[in-house]
């Protein structure tokens, strides 16, 4: 019965750690760019979108599937970041076990 506590304690704490984690990433800004950073965008370490910045000289009225294409970069940059920084935070938890799951972004 005191293994059973014991792995309960050990679950309840490393379930505080995961939530901590989380509470950190929510506050993270990870940036991402395309087109040598005349489009930039901003997530949290989760991947919520935050903010996303044009360089003027990338706006052409001429040519909008371009800059559409580079706002989906940016933002698959961003979010590509995002998600290493947050297997990495929570690689630190889990021992450098890798995750059952994919994150969501």
């Amino acid at each position: 019965m005191a293994d059973f506590m014991k792995i309960l304690a050990q679950a309840q704490e490393m379930q505080g750690r995961f939530q901590k984690v989380q509470e950190e990433l929510q506050l993270l800004t990870v940036t991402g760019a395309a087109g040598g950073g005349m489009v930039t965008a901003e997530v949290t370490g989760t991947g919520q979108i935050k903010k996303i910045k044009l360089d003027p000289g990338v706006v052409n009225p001429a040519d909008i599937e371009m800059l559409e294409d580079l706002v989906v970069v940016a933002i698959a940059d961003a979010q590509k970041r995002a998600q290493a920084s947050a297997q990495e935070q929570m690689g630190k938890i889990t021992g450098g076990l890798p995750l059952p799951f994919k994150l969501p972004f």
